[in-house]
Protein backbone atom coordinates (compact mmCIF):
# COMPACT_ATOMS: atom_id res chain seq x y z
CA UNK A 1 0.00 0.00 0.00
CA UNK A 2 1.76 3.70 -0.80
CA UNK A 3 1.24 6.17 1.77
CA UNK A 4 -0.78 8.93 0.14
CA UNK A 5 0.91 12.52 0.96
CA UNK A 6 -2.41 14.40 0.42
CA UNK A 7 -4.19 12.34 3.18
CA UNK A 8 -3.89 13.64 6.70
CA UNK A 9 -4.86 10.19 8.43
CA UNK A 10 -2.35 8.20 6.11
CA UNK A 11 0.80 10.25 7.05
CA UNK A 12 -0.05 10.84 10.65
CA UNK A 13 -0.72 6.71 10.71
CA UNK A 14 3.12 6.36 8.42
CA UNK A 15 4.82 8.65 10.84
CA UNK A 16 3.43 7.10 14.81
CA UNK A 17 4.85 3.68 12.64
CA UNK A 18 8.32 4.99 12.38
CA UNK A 19 8.54 6.47 15.86
CA UNK A 20 7.07 2.92 17.11
CA UNK A 21 10.03 1.38 14.80
CA UNK A 22 12.68 3.47 15.82
CA UNK A 23 12.06 2.92 20.01
CA UNK A 24 12.08 -1.05 18.80
CA UNK A 25 15.31 -0.70 16.98
CA UNK A 26 16.79 1.50 19.66
CA UNK A 27 15.80 0.19 23.12
CA UNK A 28 15.18 -3.61 22.04
CA UNK A 29 17.67 -3.95 19.06
CA UNK A 30 19.87 -1.71 20.60
CA UNK A 31 21.09 -0.39 17.38
CA UNK A 32 23.17 3.20 17.47
CA UNK A 33 22.24 4.48 14.40
CA UNK A 34 18.60 3.76 15.00
CA UNK A 35 18.73 5.33 18.35
CA UNK A 36 20.29 8.19 16.69
CA UNK A 37 17.21 8.19 13.81
CA UNK A 38 14.63 8.26 17.03
CA UNK A 39 16.67 11.58 18.55
CA UNK A 40 16.42 12.83 15.17
CA UNK A 41 12.43 11.70 14.78
CA UNK A 42 12.02 12.97 18.57
CA UNK A 43 13.65 16.77 17.08
CA UNK A 44 12.13 16.76 13.70
CA UNK A 45 8.68 15.09 13.67
CA UNK A 46 7.84 15.37 17.65
CA UNK A 47 9.06 18.84 18.32
CA UNK A 48 10.07 17.11 21.95
CA UNK A 49 14.11 18.18 22.18
CA UNK A 50 14.63 17.75 25.78
CA UNK A 51 13.67 13.40 25.14
CA UNK A 52 15.81 14.05 21.93
CA UNK A 53 18.44 15.45 23.94
CA UNK A 54 18.38 12.23 26.49
CA UNK A 55 18.39 9.67 23.62
CA UNK A 56 21.22 11.63 21.90
CA UNK A 57 23.18 11.50 24.94
CA UNK A 58 22.76 8.37 26.06
CA UNK A 59 23.45 7.10 22.36
CA UNK A 60 26.60 9.11 22.50
CA UNK A 61 27.09 8.12 26.31
CA UNK A 62 26.74 4.10 25.97
CA UNK A 63 27.02 3.18 22.24
CA UNK A 64 29.76 5.87 21.54
CA UNK A 65 27.96 6.82 18.23
CA UNK A 66 29.70 10.14 16.80
CA UNK A 67 26.94 11.64 15.40
CA UNK A 68 25.11 12.05 18.49
CA UNK A 69 27.67 13.35 20.63
CA UNK A 70 27.81 15.60 17.80
CA UNK A 71 24.07 16.05 18.49
CA UNK A 72 24.21 16.29 22.20
CA UNK A 73 26.92 19.27 21.86
CA UNK A 74 24.90 21.42 19.87
CA UNK A 75 21.92 20.87 22.48
CA UNK A 76 24.40 21.72 25.33
CA UNK A 77 25.86 24.53 23.32
CA UNK A 78 22.53 26.19 22.48
CA UNK A 79 21.11 25.09 25.67
CA UNK A 80 18.08 23.25 23.96
CA UNK A 81 16.11 20.67 25.09
CA UNK A 82 17.02 22.32 28.91
CA UNK A 83 14.67 23.61 31.43
CA UNK A 84 16.91 26.42 31.71
CA UNK A 85 17.57 27.22 28.15
CA UNK A 86 21.40 28.45 29.24
CA UNK A 87 23.71 26.85 26.93
CA UNK A 88 26.98 25.60 28.69
CA UNK A 89 29.75 25.47 26.39
CA UNK A 90 31.63 23.20 28.65
CA UNK A 91 29.31 20.39 28.51
CA UNK A 92 29.09 21.14 24.38
CA UNK A 93 33.17 20.51 24.54
CA UNK A 94 33.14 17.53 26.65
CA UNK A 95 30.60 16.05 23.99
CA UNK A 96 32.12 17.79 20.66
CA UNK A 97 35.75 16.09 22.24
CA UNK A 98 34.60 12.69 22.48
CA UNK A 99 32.96 12.79 18.71
CA UNK A 100 36.00 13.92 17.74
CA UNK A 101 37.96 11.63 18.98
CA UNK A 102 34.97 9.03 17.63
CA UNK A 103 36.11 10.31 14.02
CA UNK A 104 33.13 13.23 13.27
CA UNK A 105 34.81 15.70 11.47
CA UNK A 106 32.07 18.61 12.30
CA UNK A 107 32.61 17.33 16.16
CA UNK A 108 36.14 18.40 15.55
CA UNK A 109 35.30 21.40 13.71
CA UNK A 110 33.74 22.64 16.98
CA UNK A 111 36.19 20.85 19.42
CA UNK A 112 38.84 23.11 17.82
CA UNK A 113 36.64 26.49 17.38
CA UNK A 114 35.68 26.72 20.82
CA UNK A 115 39.51 26.07 22.67
CA UNK A 116 40.73 28.80 20.39
CA UNK A 117 37.99 31.48 20.84
CA UNK A 118 38.75 34.43 22.57
CA UNK A 119 35.52 34.57 24.28
CA UNK A 120 35.89 30.98 25.73
CA UNK A 121 34.39 30.39 29.22
CA UNK A 122 36.31 30.74 32.27
CA UNK A 123 36.11 27.25 33.17
CA UNK A 124 37.66 26.08 30.41
CA UNK A 125 41.32 26.84 28.96
CA UNK A 126 42.22 28.39 25.44
CA UNK A 127 44.42 26.04 24.04
CA UNK A 128 45.17 26.69 20.19
CA UNK A 129 47.80 24.48 19.74
CA UNK A 130 44.99 21.68 20.41
CA UNK A 131 42.43 23.78 18.82
CA UNK A 132 44.88 23.75 15.58
CA UNK A 133 45.15 19.59 15.94
CA UNK A 134 41.79 19.41 16.36
CA UNK A 135 40.97 21.88 13.19
CA UNK A 136 43.71 19.63 11.63
CA UNK A 137 42.04 16.33 12.03
CA UNK A 138 38.23 17.84 11.10
CA UNK A 139 40.54 19.43 7.53
CA UNK A 140 42.07 15.65 6.80
CA UNK A 141 38.03 14.31 6.78
CA UNK A 142 37.36 16.71 4.62
CA UNK A 143 35.48 19.29 6.82
CA UNK A 144 35.82 22.35 4.12
CA UNK A 145 35.45 25.17 7.27
CA UNK A 146 37.83 23.53 8.58
CA UNK A 147 39.94 23.87 6.16
CA UNK A 148 39.51 27.28 5.55
CA UNK A 149 40.41 28.05 9.41
CA UNK A 150 43.53 26.60 9.15
CA UNK A 151 44.55 28.80 6.63
CA UNK A 152 43.12 31.66 8.00
CA UNK A 153 45.16 31.19 10.73
CA UNK A 154 48.56 30.30 8.78
CA UNK A 155 47.41 33.73 6.63
CA UNK A 156 47.49 36.36 9.75
CA UNK A 157 49.68 33.91 12.56
CA UNK A 158 48.45 33.03 16.06
CA UNK A 159 50.76 34.67 18.49
CA UNK A 160 51.36 33.21 22.24
CA UNK A 161 49.37 35.30 24.88
CA UNK A 162 51.68 37.29 26.19
CA UNK A 163 52.43 38.48 22.34
CA UNK A 164 48.88 38.98 21.32
CA UNK A 165 48.42 42.78 23.27
CA UNK A 166 47.43 46.12 21.66
CA UNK A 167 50.49 47.58 21.83
CA UNK A 168 52.45 45.06 19.81
CA UNK A 169 49.24 44.91 17.24
CA UNK A 170 49.93 48.54 16.30
CA UNK A 171 53.93 47.85 16.66
CA UNK A 172 53.39 45.05 13.44
CA UNK A 173 50.53 46.97 11.74
CA UNK A 174 53.38 49.87 11.67
CA UNK A 175 56.11 47.91 10.44
CA UNK A 176 53.50 46.15 8.09
CA UNK A 177 52.96 49.29 6.35
CA UNK A 178 56.31 50.05 5.73
CA UNK A 179 58.09 47.19 4.92
CA UNK A 180 55.16 45.01 3.82
CA UNK A 181 56.65 41.19 5.24
CA UNK A 182 59.35 42.56 7.97
CA UNK A 183 56.72 42.89 10.69
CA UNK A 184 58.11 39.39 12.28
CA UNK A 185 61.54 40.53 12.82
CA UNK A 186 60.19 42.77 15.63
CA UNK A 187 59.04 39.21 17.68
CA UNK A 188 61.38 37.19 19.19
CA UNK A 189 61.79 33.07 17.95
CA UNK A 190 58.90 31.11 19.07
CA UNK A 191 56.52 33.91 19.88
CA UNK A 192 54.02 32.39 17.27
CA UNK A 193 51.38 29.24 18.29
CA UNK A 194 50.66 29.16 14.77
CA UNK A 195 53.29 30.38 12.09
CA UNK A 196 52.55 33.15 9.54
CA UNK A 197 53.21 30.51 5.83
CA UNK A 198 51.24 31.65 3.41
CA UNK A 199 52.38 28.33 1.53
CA UNK A 200 50.33 26.31 3.83
CA UNK A 201 47.82 29.09 3.81
CA UNK A 202 47.16 28.57 0.01
CA UNK A 203 47.69 24.63 0.57
CA UNK A 204 44.49 25.04 3.45
CA UNK A 205 42.81 27.30 1.27
CA UNK A 206 42.59 25.15 -2.08
CA UNK A 207 41.72 22.05 -0.48
CA UNK A 208 38.58 24.43 1.20
CA UNK A 209 37.92 25.53 -2.07
CA UNK A 210 37.52 22.38 -3.83
CA UNK A 211 35.45 20.88 -0.88
CA UNK A 212 33.44 24.49 -2.17
CA UNK A 213 33.83 26.82 0.53
CA UNK A 214 33.18 30.23 -1.17
CA UNK A 215 35.41 32.79 1.10
CA UNK A 216 38.47 30.22 0.68
CA UNK A 217 37.83 30.04 -3.61
CA UNK A 218 37.94 34.30 -2.91
CA UNK A 219 40.97 33.97 -0.86
CA UNK A 220 42.96 31.56 -3.18
CA UNK A 221 41.72 33.85 -6.11
CA UNK A 222 43.86 36.71 -4.20
CA UNK A 223 46.92 34.47 -3.54
CA UNK A 224 47.15 33.61 -7.41
CA UNK A 225 46.56 37.57 -8.20
CA UNK A 226 49.31 38.71 -5.46
CA UNK A 227 51.76 35.63 -5.98
CA UNK A 228 51.16 35.20 -2.30
CA UNK A 229 51.86 30.96 -1.17
CA UNK A 230 52.05 30.37 -4.74
CA UNK A 231 53.17 31.23 -8.24
CA UNK A 232 51.25 34.33 -9.70
CA UNK A 233 49.06 33.68 -11.94
CA UNK A 234 45.85 35.35 -13.93
CA UNK A 235 44.06 32.81 -14.91
CA UNK A 236 44.08 30.92 -12.12
CA UNK A 237 43.09 34.04 -9.77
CA UNK A 238 40.14 34.89 -12.36
CA UNK A 239 38.69 30.98 -12.54
CA UNK A 240 38.09 30.74 -8.55
CA UNK A 241 37.33 34.13 -8.25
CA UNK A 242 34.16 33.44 -10.99
CA UNK A 243 33.82 29.74 -8.77
CA UNK A 244 33.41 31.96 -5.62
CA UNK A 245 30.62 34.45 -6.79
CA UNK A 246 28.87 30.84 -8.69
CA UNK A 247 28.90 29.95 -4.72
CA UNK A 248 27.25 32.98 -4.16
CA UNK A 249 24.84 33.18 -6.75
CA UNK A 250 23.83 29.69 -5.63
CA UNK A 251 23.56 30.70 -2.09
CA UNK A 252 21.54 33.63 -2.59
CA UNK A 253 18.92 31.27 -5.01
CA UNK A 254 18.49 28.71 -2.34
CA UNK A 255 17.86 31.77 0.56
CA UNK A 256 15.34 33.28 -2.16
CA UNK A 257 13.68 29.78 -2.73
CA UNK A 258 13.67 29.03 1.47
CA UNK A 259 12.01 32.65 1.45
CA UNK A 260 9.39 31.77 -1.20
CA UNK A 261 8.74 28.28 0.24
CA UNK A 262 7.43 30.09 3.75
CA UNK A 263 5.76 32.82 1.52
CA UNK A 264 4.02 29.75 0.09
CA UNK A 265 3.07 27.85 3.22
CA UNK A 266 -0.31 27.56 4.10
Amino acid sequence: MSLDLKNESDVKEYLENLGIEYRFGCYSEKKADVCHLLGDYLEGIKKDFEKAAKVYRSNCDDYGYAKSCLKYGNYSFLGKGRASNKGDPVKAYQYYEKGCELNDPDACLHSGLLLVSKSIPKEMKRDVPKAFEYLKKACSMNNANACFYLSGMHISGVLKDEFNTPKVKEELEQKEKVSPGSSASLLPEGAYVVERDMHKAFEFAYKACELRNMYACANLSQMYAKGDGTTKDEKKAEKYKQMAMEMQDEIKKQQQLTFQQGLNAT
